[in-house]
């Protein structure tokens, strides 16, 4: 039996992660980043908008509980002060 995956991970697939990193590296979008890389910016962005969060202290703590899932794409949670 498969287990169902949840909506926000059906919409990441979607999104081929190789294809979104040559895009970065073609627009240098990363230059002089401080370890907070691109695909963990969109993962909380979207997660931000799908979860309709207010704040970033939502954003922070709903990211930090989903810490488990989190490891699957290759991330932690973001502190607050690398999301602002």
């Amino acid at each position: 039996m498969r287990a169902p995956c949840s909506m926000f991970s059906q919409l990441l697939k979607l999104i081929p992660r190789a294809e979104f990193e040559s895009l970065v590296k073609q627009t240098k979008a990363q230059y002089a980043s401080k370890g907070f890389p691109s695909w963990a910016q969109l993962v909380a962005m979207m997660f931000c908008q799908l979860g309709r969060a207010h704040s970033l202290l939502e954003v922070e703590g709903g990211l930090t509980s989903c810490e488990g899932k989190l490891a699957h794409l290759c991330m932690q949670a973001p502190a607050r002060s690398s999301l602002s």
